[in-house]
């Protein structure tokens, strides 16, 4: 059962058809995204990197990039600490190219999921203290490791964090309390204190943020530089050279930095799409502009992935990113070692990339076998369970591989409309992973149940923690007797932007549509419906026929509308709708049977011939 929702906004769409040459119905879309104002709708529309807020509106941007500038001049040893997923890697892999070009002695240190777990911990930092690094810098993670970080600064280590997640806090008589680290500088946007006007940034944009404001630093000490004086000729002319070819070697650094940055808006993007971030404001100039880089110019390690899974990079969309290449960064994390996937975004010769890339896609497959049975056992496990009737489903899967459970946990959430924990058996107790829905803050939820873990951490819809097997059931008994949900929330909502006439669903308006992208969360792909669809006769295609095209008439024009949904499903409808044997013959004799429908438009290129095409999303 779903609830469709027509979104009735309003604006004069008329008026900003004519202002900005789109059609009403693009200009109905965009108002649909929270847009209201000329300025809005301009930096939707027509947003550049120039549209970028600074990075020093960031708490603590400034005296961290100080701190690391400081210990780059001092000669001192940097790490990285990053995470084993796309966030964490790509975050990684941006600190430290940044930091190399500033001529910091930099490395990276990713942790691994199964003997490390999330983030830091005490053994990562007890290596680092061995290796000689005096500095720290965390990405994608650290503001949940105060006694970490304690560590570090009692082994007289300088730590500098940077990440996007949400502050450990405790509730006061005065109000929520943040718990924060340790550290010499905290960069971190969801910080209460922190003035930075979009606050939903991924570790990745973070880093780069980060590397931004160490160049802009570095640039304007450069220009405060003096020269030297004397009153000697001789010396004066040696000065004068010595100037010269500073100022050139400081405009070729500045050059340098300039390129590095536009190649790293790669990662940014990257990141940001597989963090899930939502694609509004800073994130959707950030998945813009790295978009266009990768379609014309991907770094090394992202054409190897791009050849080795079949995607032509002129088209390359964000949903390419997150469901086909990302995957691949993070089957390395999930199955072996996430240093994998940063050597493939570092390398630099085309015949290593090529195999790195390859062994990441044969990771990948090997996953997606994994989670289809993980998958299939969770299903049984609530069944069998009788905790299927929980509002907050809680899932123990001791065999299950624990880099699989988020994916299992969002695959159940997508199934049942529900908050979901997926359990698996680690080393050291349990390890789980949280995805959650619209009205459930499981971050939240899970602060006020914090001392039943080792350790946690998350935000508003996924989250991560580790937890002794005993107090499984008691964790259960807390999520559902406090968690304030209703039947109302787990019916899902399908948002419909526009009911619109198949009539209107042609080639000019899809190419239109075109420049609303990129889409995902938040600015997800137009949504039309229309009622009362006549279906009159379907054909299964796809390599294995588990898709179908039909062909439809409204207002005694006919169409073709495609269906890559669950076939099955559709079928019982029918069933139950039209009678026993309706969906056979669909496909064996001429139909008519009315179907309401939502559809979203593309353009579907095939021979050299381009048109218009109608996906059927939802039906009733």
């Amino acid at each position: 059962m779903e609830k469709w929702y027509i979104a009735a906004k309003k604006a004069d769409f008329d008026a900003w058809s004519k202002e900005y040459h789109i059609s009403p119905v693009t200009a109905r879309i965009i108002r649909n995204r929270e847009i209201t104002t000329s300025e809005e709708v301009l930096h939707f529309l027509n947003g550049t990197l120039s549209d970028l807020h600074s990075p020093f509106l960031m708490r603590d941007m400034g005296k961290a990039a100080e701190i690391l500038l400081e210990k780059i001049d001092d000669g001192c040893r940097i790490r990285v600490i990053g995470d084993y997923d796309v966030d964490g890697i790509c975050s990684a892999h941006i600190l430290t190219c940044g930091l190399r070009l500033l001529g910091a002695e930099a490395d990276t240190a990713i942790p691994h999921r199964v003997k490390d777990g999330y983030g830091l911990n005490d053994q990562l930092i007890l290596n680092a203290c061995e290796d000689g690094v005096d500095t720290i810098l965390t990405c994608d993670n650290g503001i949940a490791a105060a006694e970490q970080i304690a560590l570090a600064v009692a082994k007289g280590m300088t730590v500098v964090v940077t990440d996007h997640h949400e502050v450990p806090f405790e509730e006061t008589e005065s109000g929520r309390k943040e718990l924060l680290p340790p550290a010499a500088a905290i960069v971190d946007p969801k910080r209460q204190e922190c003035p930075y006007p979009f606050k939903g940034i991924c570790g990745g944009v973070v880093a780069y943020k980060l590397v931004q404001a160490l160049f802009e630093l570095d640039g304007q000490r450069q220009m405060k530089r003096e020269p030297e004086k004397t009153d000697k000729p001789e010396k004066a002319d040696k000065a004068d050279k010595a100037e010269k070819a500073y100022k050139a070697e400081a405009v070729t650094r500045e050059h340098q930095a300039a390129a590095l940055l536009d190649e790293l808006l790669q990662f940014a993007a990257m990141a940001t799409v597989c963090d899930v971030m939502e694609l509004t404001g800073e994130n959707r100039i950030f998945v813009k502009e790295g978009l266009k880089r990768m379609r014309t110019a991907p770094c090394m390690g992202i054409k190897a992935l791009l050849l080795a899974n079949g995607v032509d990079s002129g088209r390359l969309s964000a949903y390419h990113l997150g469901f086909v290449i990302g995957p691949c960064l993070n089957a390395t994390g999930r199955l072996d070692t996430a240093v994998r996937a940063l050597e493939l975004l570092e390398s630099v010769e085309w015949g290593r990339a090529v195999t790195i890339a390859g062994e990441l896609k044969e990771l990948n497959d090997s996953r997606k076998s994994m989670t289809l049975k993980s998958v299939e056992d969770a299903d049984r496990y609530l069944t069998e369970s009788g905790n299927l009737s929980d509002k907050v489903l809680l899932v123990y899967l001791p065999d299950c591989h624990e880099s699989l459970a988020g994916i299992v946990a969002g695959r159940i959430r997508e199934k049942y409309h529900k908050p979901v924990f997926v359990l698996t058996k680690g080393e050291e107790g349990v390890k789980g992973s949280g995805r959650s829905i619209e009205t459930y803050h499981m971050y939240d939820a899970m602060t006020a149940c914090k001392e039943l873990f080792t350790k946690y951490g998350g935000h508003k819809m996924a989250a991560g923690l580790s937890m002794r097997e005993e107090d499984i059931p008691l964790f259960r008994e807390k999520l559902n007797g406090q968690c304030g949900l209703t039947e109302e929330d787990f019916i899902p909502r399908v948002h419909v932007d526009v009911p619109m006439p198949l009539s209107m669903a042609d080639k000019k308006l899809a190419a239109e549509l075109e420049v609303l992208e990129p889409f995902g969360v938040g600015n997800p792909k137009p949504l039309f419906a229309r009622k009362d669809i006549c279906f009159l006769s379907g054909r299964l295609i796809g390599a294995k026929g588990n898709f179908a095209k039909y062909t439809v008439s409204e207002e005694g024009q006919l169409y073709e509308v495609v269906f890559f949904g669950d076939l099955s499903a559709f079928h019982e409808f029918l069933e139950q709708k039209y009678g026993e044997g309706a969906s056979g013959k669909l496909y064996a004799v001429k139909c008519r049977f009315a179907v309401s429908i939502t559809y979203q438009l593309g353009i579907n290129a095939y021979k050299g011939r381009e048109e218009a095409q109608l996906i059927m999303q939802n039906y009733c």
